[in-house]
């Protein structure tokens, strides 16, 4: 096993996570126990797949199209036969990244499935609806799961939010692509989750709808 493969308990879906790369950057091996994803691979392809411990891969997840969270996805699809998928406003950066604002070797990786916001991803038994979040880039995505589709139904919903709300914070609208009040309009959408939904960030610690409506969304506004 990974010697940083961490365990997230409590949840609706079994969940772990690498942290990867010179950003740090949060890799989630997220399964029901039908069906496995990964999100965000950002680099180390061996090392996510050792991590997966012979596990079939069922779907890549790609948040957003910047490097540090991609850098691995070709890499992956062509070790585990898995597609690709990602917001279709973000897959044409992602399949041709001529200019990447957080890395300059840019690594492409075909898009198997685009989406758009209302789309549901099925893997495995889950289903995960698709919220499109744009502020810190223009395709960027989040991800939403709750008990009834995950293998632990006592356990919380589930966020996957990339670099879009983190823990105290957001993600950086100064990037090209990047605009606050798209991100303010974002907020208010993930607002309107449970209390209780745990929150998979792209970097840091993991958190909850719950703290964050006392910390971000108070900041930025709280359509309640």
């Amino acid at each position: 096993m990974a010697t940083n493969l961490y365990e997230v308990s409590g949840l609706c879906v079994d969940v772990k996570y690498l942290i990867m790369g010179f950003l740090a950057n949060n890799v989630y091996i997220i399964s029901d126990g039908e069906g496995t994803m990964v999100v965000d691979p950002s680099c180390n392809a061996d090392k996510i797949l050792a991590a997966l411990e012979g596990t079939k891969l069922d779907a890549i997840v790609l948040t957003h199209g910047h490097s540090d969270h991609v850098g691995a996805a070709a890499a992956l699809r062509e070790a585990t036969g898995a597609p690709v998928i990602a917001s279709a406003i973000e897959a044409p950066a992602i399949e041709n990244p001529a200019a990447n604002v957080v890395d300059d070797d840019p690594v492409p990786c075909p898009v198997d499935r685009a989406v758009a916001h209302g789309d549901v991803v099925e893997v495995g038994n889950m289903k995960w609806k698709v919220i499109a979040t744009p502020g810190h880039t223009k395709g960027s995505i989040c991800l939403f799961n709750i008990p009834q589709f995950g293998n632990h139904p006592e356990g919380l919903p589930v966020l996957v939010s990339g670099d879009t709300l983190f823990a105290g914070t957001i993600g950086r609208t100064d990037f090209e692509g990047g605009s606050m009040d798209e991100m303010r309009a974002s907020l208010k959408k993930l607002a309107a989750l449970p209390d209780d939904t745990a929150v998979l960030p792209g970097h840091n610690s993991l958190t909850t709808i719950g703290a964050e409506r006392r910390r971000v969304f108070a900041l930025f506004g709280d359509p309640e």
